[in-house]
């Protein structure tokens, strides 16, 4: 597999991003993986690598380039439950800044990047988000259903809320099929929110899966962290490889 950093230019400048591939240097099928709130970084970049590895052609943008390149924050090799307080209090500022009206306009430069690549197939692309990551990717499969096939969430919080632009309010707007990893353990999104989503996604007629992993914890694909479980890691592996495989 080929893996490079780049720069993607974007309505408010340019956002700091790294691209993995095959190295046979053919066109295929695009994927953009967000991010969870850690941010790019070398765990994020070896699961790139992974998924290019089985055919695909993977964008991960740092999505908080207005805040810096990536890291935003210094973070270290492991993070664990004891400095998570310290650097969230660094970023929760900088994610509630990012509004979903920044997110969608960065998303169709990303999606505008891998349409001009010769090293993307013709057609839709996959999206494939990790926590705050599963929000991105919802929301762009909403704004932007002719460019978008598949969505992997996982270990995704937040996706109801009380707000008039909750994402599960999204769900008529979708044409893309999803698939819903959840975490047991995951306080962000309870078992009564994924009853709402599920809801909601039925009466909107959305092609979807919703599975809960029991044991798993709000993170449990990052390996850098305490959070990691290597066989709900595993379970997502296959059920994402399974979406795309079906939907790119």
């Amino acid at each position: 597999m080929n893996g490079v950093s780049l720069d993607i230019p974007v309505p408010d400048g340019t956002a700091d991003a790294y691209l993995a591939h095959p190295d046979d240097g053919g066109p295929h099928p695009g994927v953009l993986l967000y991010m969870d709130a850690f941010g790019l970084r070398p765990s994020l970049q070896e699961m790139a690598r992974r998924l290019a590895g089985h055919g695909y052609t993977v964008l991960v943008p740092n999505v908080l380039h207005r805040a810096g390149r990536a890291p935003v924050v210094e973070l270290p090799d492991y993070i664990d439950p004891s400095e998570r307080p310290e650097i969230f209090a660094q970023l929760m500022p900088l994610i509630q800044t990012f509004t979903p009206e920044l997110a969608m306009r960065d998303a169709g430069a990303y999606l505008d990047w891998l349409a001009a690549s010769p090293l993307v197939a013709d057609g839709p692309v996959g999206t494939t988000g990790y926590c705050m990551g599963g929000v991105l990717g919802v929301r762009t499969a909403a704004a932007f259903p002719d460019r978008i096939a598949a969505v992997g969430a996982f270990h995704t919080g937040r996706l109801v809320t009380d707000t008039e632009d909750s994402p599960h309010l999204l769900a008529d707007r979708i044409t893309a099929e999803l698939y819903f990893g959840h975490a047991d353990q995951d306080t962000s999104m309870p078992v009564e929110h994924i009853k709402t989503l599920e809801q909601a996604l039925d009466t909107a007629g959305v092609r979807y899966r919703s599975e809960l992993y029991d044991g798993a914890h709000h993170g449990y694909t990052q390996k850098d962290t305490a959070a990691y479980n290597a066989e709900a890691d595993e379970r997502h592996w296959n059920a994402l490889l399974d979406l795309f495989g079906r939907a790119l």
